[in-house]
């Protein structure tokens, strides 16, 4: 696919705009009365599967680029990519049919009362920089992958390792902490 002398950055942005903006909307519209056929409650788990597959695909795509081996990194890159796709996909059908899920819900009423908090102590501050830090960076990482894999396969090599010095650690950073918060909500799933 020669994208050489393609300017992709009108169709990167929309994306890059359209992607935040429909997962938004996820958390204000009515959940659907849909039901799938399987137990949407097994999503969370499965998300957190595919963010420490890619935070491992991370790894390994690092080592191959800083050992010379192009197309080793550029395939562990483009499944980490298809990895992240198919996240989305998913984060986005648990959260239309889901419940609400809130960090120390003990009792499941969608309200965190004094007891519940007191429980929790400090370590919801940490909970809540962790999930806030992850949700802007994830939206943040969207443009930032686009426009580093367009810049791999222009074959931009410059530009490429520039924007990915950026692009590396914040992916890796939301790979992990998806699965950090993760582990930390998932006693409070109903």
């Amino acid at each position: 696919m020669e994208l050489k002398n393609k300017n992709l950055n009108t169709p990167i942005t929309i994306v890059s705009i359209v992607i935040p903006v429909l997962v938004a909307l996820l958390f204000v519209l009515p959940k659907p009365d849909f039901h799938p056929g399987f137990d949407v409650k097994i999503l969370p788990l499965f998300h957190a599967i595919l963010n420490t597959a890619t935070a491992v695909l991370l790894l390994a795509s690092l080592y191959f680029i800083k050992n010379g081996l192009v197309k080793a990194h550029r395939n562990t890159n483009l499944i980490a990519i298809g990895l992240s796709v198919v996240f989305l996909l998913s984060y986005v059908t648990y959260h239309a049919l889901a419940p609400e899920t809130r960090y120390g819900d003990i009792d499941h009423n969608g309200v965190l009362d004094a007891a519940e908090k007191a429980a929790l102590g400090s370590i919801r501050y940490i909970y809540y920089f962790l999930l806030l830090t992850h949700i802007v960076l994830a939206g943040v990482i969207v443009p930032l992958v686009l426009f580093t894999t367009l810049r791999g396969f222009q074959n931009d090599i410059p530009r490429h390792r520039k924007i990915a010095r950026i692009t590396w650690p914040i992916w890796f950073y939301v790979a992990v902490t998806g699965v950090i918060v993760y582990i930390m909500i998932s006693p409070y799933y109903h």
